[in-house]
């Protein structure tokens, strides 16, 4: 059974998964989302630091690791261990970054819990660690990216340009697809 189904009548949002819009942190991503667990949602990445760069999040809303409950921290972390499984399959990848930038002064942009996985091949950027200061810099800021969606895309680095709405939902698509191949284990 598909996770994405077309929307019948509001065009404000062409993807509607079970259990209704889906937020990250203020920001409504429904389009985005590939993949629902029953407390977490998996994303596709308005500015990816690599090609297959995705997030997981718990369905409510909060700022900390710490505020999770613990089912709601174990159906997020099994939602990473599938999804990095399937994200590695997909793209090819050697291996993941598994990152959570956990709070402000730690680099979260977005007040929501937030892991991003990330698919590594030998020698995909500069130095293997150049991933976290692109996660840790401007370029990083995912608030100001959904902020700025609406309005002018400011690219802070040139290697990583915003996606349209559509070249998101289009490969929202193909990963729910590709999700239905991933075993429940």
């Amino acid at each position: 059974m598909s996770t994405v189904a077309p929307l019948d009548s509001d065009p404000s949002m062409p993807l509607k998964l079970k259990g209704g819009p889906i937020h990250f942190g203020p920001f409504l991503v429904t389009p985005q989302v590939f993949h629902q667990s029953p407390l977490s949602f998996a994303l596709v990445n308005l500015k990816p630091i690599l090609p297959g760069h995705v997030l997981v999040s718990p369905r409510r809303v909060v700022p900390r690791v710490s505020d999770l409950t613990v089912t709601e921290t174990s159906d997020l972390f099994l939602t990473v261990r599938r999804v990095g499984r399937m994200i590695e399959r997909v793209y090819g990848a050697t291996s993941l970054n598994i990152a959570i930038q956990d709070g402000k002064e730690a680099g979260q942009s977005v007040p929501h819990v937030h892991v991003h996985i990330i698919p590594r091949r030998r020698r995909d950027l500069s130095t293997v660690d150049a991933v976290y200061d692109k996660l840790d810099g401007e370029e990083g800021d995912l608030r100001r990216g959904f902020e700025e969606r609406e309005g002018a895309l400011r690219v802070d680095d040139e290697e990583r340009i915003p996606r349209t709405a559509d070249e998101m939902e289009e490969e929202a698509s193909m990963l729910a697809a590709e999700m239905e191949k991933e075993p429940l284990d």
